[in-house]
């Protein structure tokens, strides 16, 4: 199902059961995987791979060249995953070199309308972008994180799991995972207890990680004497040690207030 008016370059590689709605252009070195959907007057560009079942609506730029002065046209990629929902003006840069040279997107994501992710990103599975959610570059956003409408996040920042940012919140730091963060300029606003419980996480579980987020969040306590804390309040539940894990790598630092 590929329209008369699509335009579609002969160095492309589609699958069967794709549809490629009219006006559309595909360039060179895009590769696209079966029972893809893609709407009218959208342009992807190579070199850009795309999973299987993934649905892409119309005016949506893909695969194109980064915003980034350093880029000189090395050759960088832009790799998604299957099932993906890219929704109406989205625009996904190619990595650079400085970064890796790939963006990439996993599986069962939902990018709406507007959203921006600039190059070299790592963009995890099941993650809610909504409208207007701006990425810079070298940022990555982990397993089952939402990211709320018109929200920008720095150059170099890590979004942990199943955190979730409030609309109209501009992030400079790295957001732990399992927390909700808002305002102004980002604020910890405490653990995701509703979708930790949507998402299957035991009492005990979610017990535990607030707990942990009291003691390193709220108690003005130094990380090394905090995680000295929960180990002597016997916290030892596989979140929380991964939520230690993460504040121990954090290059750019994470949000403590």
């Amino acid at each position: 199902m590929i329209h008369e008016t699509a335009v579609i370059s002969k160095k492309a590689e589609i699958a069967e059961n794709v549809d490629i709605g009219p006006y559309t252009v595909i360039g060179d070195e895009v590769k696209i995987g079966r029972g893809t959907k893609i709407a009218s007057h959208v342009v992807i560009n190579g070199p850009t791979t795309i999973g299987t079942n993934c649905n892409f609506f119309q005016f949506a730029s893909i695969g194109e060249i980064p915003q980034d002065l350093k880029f000189k046209g090395e050759r960088t990629e832009l790799i998604l995953g299957n099932n993906n929902t890219i929704r109406e003006y989205v625009t996904l840069n190619r990595g650079t070199e400085g970064g890796g040279r790939i963006t990439s997107l996993g599986d069962n994501n939902l990018i709406m309308a507007y959203c921006h992710i600039a190059h070299d990103c790592t963009i995890g599975n099941n993650i809610i972008m909504s409208n207007g959610a701006t990425l810079a570059g070298h940022i990555i956003i982990e397993d089952h994180a939402i990211i709320g409408g018109l929200t920008g996040i720095h150059q170099f920042v890590r979004i942990g799991s199943y955190a979730m940012i409030g609309g109209l919140t501009a992030v400079p730091q790295d957001v732990p995972p399992y927390v909700i963060s808002a305002g102004e300029r980002a604020k910890l606003n405490g653990i995701n207890i509703i979708g930790l419980k949507r998402n299957g996480f035991s009492p005990d579980v979610i017990s535990e990680l607030k707990a942990a987020y009291r003691i390193f969040f709220r108690s003005r306590l130094t990380i090394q004497k905090a995680i000295q804390t929960i180990e002597e309040e016997g916290l030892k539940s596989e979140e929380v040690q991964y939520m230690i894990h993460f504040i121990l790598k954090s290059e750019r630092g994470v949000l403590r207030k």
